[in-house]
């Protein structure tokens, strides 16, 4: 942990403090205090178990996209620690740049190749991106009207979102199903851009594009073939989706007050798409924000959704920093690929 990332660290803790603070200066102190004393603990310990076994989904996804035969057998915490790795990294970098290179690296240190765990992290993007997209659409098709008429403000933040999802995934899809348009179309733009930015810098952003381009085709190709393989990774990540996305749902349940889980849910992933377009890291101030706004909704008493923000924040924000940080401080013992069982 270098010092720049301990400085990134210190930002999301002053920032997230700050609004904190704000928050429990509008709202009397014996409200909040009022709302954990009736609280559910047994709701309260579900939530973080909900966290612990989304992380367990994902370690086992990459679990499953690495074996193969004359692979050698990896310790469970060995996967483990790199979905908590990524979400470290996830929060306290901007519009959450540093997970895909802190997972890469963690892979490394347990002995997989850098070029094969390029290749699993693509794999995992790949899935993990189109189940996303379409928890996303179907959001909005079927839950959009739970924010148009009351909040105006944040559905515009919501459709930005979604777009920008929007625009990836297609791109994405692309790649897999149309590779020589996505191709030819790339080189007609860079054809373009070369008219209005140096030669020399556009032929390094066509390098680059192409490059990127041939990789994910070339393991979208690898999951099509190996069907069994992708089905599980699926489901699991559909699993990880589901528990991750949950968590409000619990945390009001934790709090006492009971929603529909269908309409709760909707609210999350809504928020989730504001929270991708905030560029501070770990999107503090906006998610705060949203959640506040958005689940007041269910939540009629001020010190009742202050407490549920912070709970919600503390179960998907600052337990994986903390669970990220001891694994990167514990690194698993590095079994070469070389090295078959």
């Amino acid at each position: 942990m270098n010092k720049k990332n301990l400085w990134s660290i210190t930002i999301v803790l002053a920032i997230s403090v700050a609004i904190l603070y704000i928050d429990l200066k509008a709202t009397p102190f014996k409200q909040i205090i009022h709302a954990a004393s009736s609280m559910n603990w047994s709701f309260f310990g579900l939530i973080f178990v909900m966290m612990l076994l989304s992380y367990t989904c994902e370690a086992l996804i990459l679990s499953v996209l690495a074996k193969r035969k004359g692979e050698p057998k990896r310790g469970f915490w060995s996967f483990f620690r790199i979905p908590i790795i990524q979400t470290l990294f996830n929060a306290i970098t901007p519009m959450s740049t540093g997970g895909q290179p802190a997972q890469l690296t963690a892979m490394i240190q347990m002995g997989i190749e850098g070029g094969r765990a390029t290749s699993l992290l693509l794999m995992k993007f790949i899935v993990y991106q189109i189940c996303v997209f379409l928890a996303y659409v179907s959001t909005i098709a079927t839950g959009f009207h739970l924010v148009k008429t009351k909040f105006s403000t944040l559905a515009i933040f919501i459709v930005i979102g979604l777009l920008i999802h929007v625009v990836s995934t297609l791109f994405l899809l692309a790649i897999m199903f149309a590779y020589n348009f996505t191709k030819s179309a790339t080189i007609f733009l860079m054809k373009i851009l070369r008219k209005i930015f140096p030669a020399e810098k556009v032929d390094k952003w066509q390098e680059n594009a192409i490059s990127k381009i041939d990789t994910f085709y070339g393991e979208s190709r690898k999951l099509k073939n190996e069907k069994q393989k992708l089905l599980k990774v699926t489901f699991l990540t559909i699993l990880q989706l589901l528990l991750f996305y949950s968590i409000p749902y619990v945390v009001l349940l934790a709090l006492n007050v009971h929603a529909s889980w269908l309409e709760v849910t909707q609210m999350n992933i809504m928020i989730t798409m504001i929270m991708a377009i905030v560029p501070i890291p770990g999107a503090s101030g906006g998610a705060e924000y949203s959640f506040q706004t958005l689940f007041s909704t269910f939540i009629s008493s001020s010190g009742t959704l202050v407490l549920g923000m912070f709970l919600w924040r503390l179960a998907t924000y600052f337990f994986g920093i903390i669970l990220g940080i001891f694994g990167w401080s514990i690194k698993p013992k590095k079994i070469s690929s070389s090295k078959i069982n």
